[in-house]
């Protein structure tokens, strides 16, 4: 098979017939062209041609999960709907603004303060992802909306939290130049996504290992860094080992997210070939190929 027909195959939609219009009021006048309220027909089907899962019966009409779309579960693509994929943007966002915090965790080139990433933090990895998260909110695809709401509201706290002289936060808890008190709450805000990013993780099992990949880099990160913060060391100061673990997690999550978002954007408009994003063997993709037969796989 090759990539293009395994790219149609991973998206294609099964029974191939559209979803069915919402039901019109008992008491809806009806139109001359037989529409209820006086619609016209493209109004009618922008209406009820798409949106919020679109009235779809998830059993007979579903996508399998492929990578480059943040919804691991069996809903409608975007492709056909008036929705350009908002994943991508979303993913893009996310791996920039975690790679440069990352490579600072690590000790790039000396860099001992994370101020750089405060400037991404509020204009693209919040504020664009958080509109990434909202445009998911409107094609249905409640797990991307979470996640990259979520996230984006994330890098939002975190530009808040650290923004020198502006909102205090970090001089709040310091007394006296002890920063125990500052550590041990950025600790915990850590480790309250580590617990979040565990939920979003649980939901990835049957989509794909690229997908999977992503939360799960992102999970050692946040569980890594909120224990480096909360266990110090002799110093005093958030753990450097550890730290510098959680950075390494953090460049695998960022390089996962855009090898995902690449998946989404690379189609036969303007790519040669398909991402692969290597499918779960207990996944519907993963059963489907398993059961086809060697002369239909050729």
């Amino acid at each position: 098979m090759s990539a293009e027909q395994n790219h149609g195959f991973e998206k294609d939609v099964s029974g191939g017939a559209p979803a069915a219009p919402a039901p019109a009021a008992p008491n809806a006048p009806m139109g001359a062209n037989g529409l209820p309220g006086g619609m016209t027909a493209e109004e009618h089907r922008s209406r009820f041609g798409y949106g919020p899962l679109s009235h779809v019966n998830t059993q007979e009409a579903v996508l399998r999960p492929f990578g480059g779309e943040f919804q691991p579960g069996l809903y409608k693509s975007v492709e056909t709907r008036k929705f350009a994929n908002p994943a991508p943007l979303g993913l893009c966002a996310f791996a920039l603004t975690t790679f440069v915090l990352s490579c600072i965790n690590m000790g790039a080139r000396d860099i001992s303060a994370p101020n750089i990433v405060i400037a991404l933090a509020f204009g693209y990895g919040g504020l664009v992802q958080l509109l990434a998260g909202m445009w998911e909110m409107a094609i249905g695809n409640t797990f991307g909306a979470t996640a990259l709401s979520s996230y984006g509201g994330f890098w939002l706290a975190f530009a808040i939290v650290l923004t020198p002289g502006g909102f205090n936060i970090q001089s709040a808890l310091t007394e006296n130049g002890d920063e125990t008190m500052f550590y041990n709450s950025f600790g915990l805000f850590l480790m309250g996504w580590f617990i979040f990013t565990t939920i979003m993780l649980f939901c990835t099992l049957r989509s794909t290992v690229a997908f999977f990949s992503l939360f799960f880099f992102l999970d050692i990160t946040f569980l890594l860094l909120g224990v480096g913060y909360i266990q110090r060391n002799d110093a005093g100061v958030p753990n450097p080992p550890v730290i510098k673990a959680g950075g390494f997690f953090g460049l695998l999550a960022a390089f996962a997210a855009w090898y995902n978002a690449l998946a989404g954007i690379a189609d036969s408009s303007n790519s040669f070939f398909v991402i692969p994003v290597a499918h779960f063997p207990w996944s519907p993709t993963g059963r489907a190929r398993r059961d086809k037969t060697e002369r239909e796989t050729v």
